[in-house]
């Protein structure tokens, strides 16, 4: 065989794979990733099954919705002679609307594995409760209501009041407008198992790719979360839920509900910590201002990032003067300015840790230090959510 007849075959199967690729596998993921994003455009519960999906495969453990619930390890079994420990000493709270308060150190049930592994999460709240903690933070969208409303019931059998537990969930923009709202929000009940919810928020101002009520109306994304807060504030006025607020919220969002002279915002949640840019802590102060209580998510950085926080000169300096770790250093930080925490563990060790927020405080002059993160070298190498994307 010639060097030529080589090379001409060797042409020939060069145009063979260009081929296939542009002509066959091109055009499949083209129409997969239509096909995907229609999914998600038209069908709410598709963003669910994403959130389930991705985040746990991120952490590098295999979806409960493919392995099935209860084959992650993770949270372990709570002892069953284990009784309920005292709530924490100091405890601090945020005043609501209404006379009801908030408990600024709380758990969030989302974003890592054991979040979606209803088995997990089970464990996790009754955990969670018995160690002392009251405050439950989750989302509709997070498809782990039953789970949590099962750690509950479980909870209230070994002693811990439903009066002392603070319940928030969240409506998801596909679910937005009027008739939705007043339709999906009275099933997070039965989900959770409850006869009423303490806190329902507004998820995010709209969700760019989701179809709603809304769209298929033509009325405007400010219309849209207006109508929505309507309906939030009559379920409100019948006792679904006893508070409203909203998440992820710009200044002027908050000021078009706000006009509207409905239920007052209690609420606003958001990514706040000792990293963000400056604009989050002028939200945060807008909020303070205007008695808006805050709910901080990722209060340490990102949900990949706590390593980061720990490496900080800053923080380093600060948790070996206060014999606490970087992460409770900034946990206080944020108490401290009167935000709630929402930190995400399935680990009761981590679970104490994380209520260890009370019984000590930082001096004005480490507070000043911290508050001058925002703006310094080592804040640049954390991500944070731009509040922008959702204006």
């Amino acid at each position: 065989e010639t060097q030529s007849h080589r090379h001409g075959r060797y042409h020939l199967t060069q145009m063979s794979i260009t081929g296939i690729c542009c002509f066959r596998i091109l055009p499949l993921l083209v129409i997969t990733i239509a096909v995907f994003f229609e999914w998600l455009r038209t069908y709410p519960p598709a963003y669910g099954i994403v959130f389930a999906t991705v985040s746990p495969l991120l952490q590098g453990h295999l979806p409960a919705l493919i392995i099935g619930h209860g084959k992650t390890k993770g949270t372990p079994e709570v002892p069953e002679d284990m009784k309920p420990l005292p709530r924490p000493e100091h405890e601090l709270f945020a005043d609501l609307p209404g006379g009801y308060k908030m408990p600024l150190s709380g758990i969030g049930m989302c974003c890592r594995y054991s979040a979606y592994d209803d088995v997990l999460v089970r464990r996790t709240i009754l955990w969670y409760l018995l160690l002392g903690g009251r405050h439950i933070d989750t989302a509709h969208v997070y498809r782990n209501h039953r789970a949590i409303g099962l750690g509950i019931k479980d909870a209230i059998a070994r002693g811990v009041p439903r009066s002392e537990i603070f319940v928030v969930t969240k409506i998801f923009p596909p679910y937005y407008g009027y008739q939705s709202a007043l339709d999906i929000v009275p099933t997070f009940l039965e989900e959770l198992g409850l006869d009423y919810i303490d806190l329902v928020l507004m998820h995010a101002p709209k969700m760019p790719i989701a179809r709603n009520e809304c769209s298929q109306s033509g009325i405007s994304e400010k219309e849209c979360r207006q109508e929505t807060w309507k309906a939030l504030s009559e379920l409100r006025e019948k006792g679904v839920m006893r508070n409203v607020g909203v998440s992820n919220f710009m200044i002027h969002q908050l000021q078009e509900i706000a006009e509207l002279g409905l239920a007052p915002i209690a609420n606003n949640e958001f990514q706040f910590n000792a990293f963000v840019p400056p604009s989050q802590h002028e939200l945060f102060e807008y909020c303070m201002e205007n008695d808006i209580t805050v709910t901080a998510y990722y209060p340490v950085g990102g949900t990949q990032e706590k390593h980061k926080a720990a490496s900080s000169e800053t923080i380093k300096l600060l948790s070996e003067k206060y014999g606490k770790s970087s992460y409770q250093l900034l946990l206080r930080w944020l108490v401290q300015k009167k935000a709630a925490v929402i930190p995400g563990t399935g680990n009761p060790k981590h679970m104490k840790d994380n209520l260890d927020v009370y019984s000590w405080s930082i001096s004005d002059e480490d507070m000043a230090m911290m508050d001058g993160l925002r703006s310094s070298e080592e804040a640049k190498k954390f991500t944070y959510i731009d509040l922008n994307w959702f204006a």
